[in-house]
Order: structure tokens, then sequence, then C-alpha cells
């Protein structure tokens, strides 16, 4: 698997940019990095050699999952939270550019139910595979492919209604 160190160089922005488009807040997602880079190496025995980036995105939404429990309450939504995702190696003045029928996609998005916005996330924004996000969420790959499908449907049905 390599160092700790090795591995938080290689997937600290992708797990930072998972938990921020869970948690819409850069601060508790950088939180939340931090629980999920302590969890992954106090745990380090218990990695079965699976694919690592599946397994950090595992740890992290447990870690969120996990902050969400204890905060019970509201997750503040930022309008803006989604813009540094679009392209990890693209400076930021141009993952801010996003057209505007994807800002309207986004929102809709942030307006599904939870785990329907999680399936989402996970594959079509971080390209995990269906069974690496159902995995990651802790569910059976069919009810995974479930919520993903559900979530699209509302995501179609929402933009052939704004049309």
């Amino acid at each position: 698997m390599g160092s700790i160190d090795k591995i938080y160089q290689k997937y600290f922005r992708d797990i930072y940019r998972f938990l921020l488009s869970l948690c819409h807040d850069h601060y508790t997602a950088e939180d939340i990095v931090q629980e999920t880079f302590l969890r992954a190496y106090l745990y380090l025995e218990f990695y079965d050699n699976e694919n690592v980036k599946t397994w950090l995105f595992t740890v992290a939404y447990r870690s969120f999952i996990d902050h969400y429990r204890k905060q019970k309450k509201a997750v503040t939504k930022e309008g803006s939270f989604f813009h540094r995702i679009k392209d990890p190696r693209s400076p930021l003045h141009e993952q801010l550019l996003i057209n505007e029928e994807t800002k309207q996609i986004l929102i809709w998005i942030k307006e599904l139910p939870k785990k329907q916005q999680h399936a989402i996330i996970l594959h079509d924004i971080h390209g995990l595979p269906y069974k690496e996000a159902a995995k990651v969420m802790n569910v059976k790959l069919s009810h995974y492919k479930v919520l993903l499908f559900r979530g699209r449907q509302t995501l179609r049905e929402r933009k052939e209604n704004d049309e």
C-alpha cells in the first residue's frame, strides 16, 4: 500500500473534494479529512489490499456520517461548493467558470434526498465505479443503482420541466 504520507499526498485532494461535496463547508471538510487520515492510519491493519482510493472514500464517508450524527443539526449549504470540484488539475479560477446549466444541475442535486445526492456525488462527480461507490455508502450494489437511477431521473425531470 505504501506509507500513509504518500497515500495522504496522493489522495488528499480527492478526499477533500468528496467531503466538501457532502458537507458543503470548507472548514468542516478539512476537519473530516484529518479525521479520515487519522482513522486510516489507526486502522491500517484492517486494510485488505482493496483499492486504496475506495478504502479511503469508505473511511471518509463513515467519518462524515459520524460527524453529521454528532452535530445533529442542519448542514450548511454553500451555494458555490461544487465550483472547486470540476477538475482537480485545473486552476481554481478555471474551476469557478462553470456554465449556468451545470450550476442549475448542482442546485438540483442539493435538493435530492441525501442518499441520492451521495450516490450521484460518488459516481457522477468523483467517478467511482458502482461497486466501489456502493461499498463506500455501505449499501448493496442493487440498492446503490436504484438510488443513482432515482436521483438521475429526478434531475432529468427537473431539467425537462425547466425547459
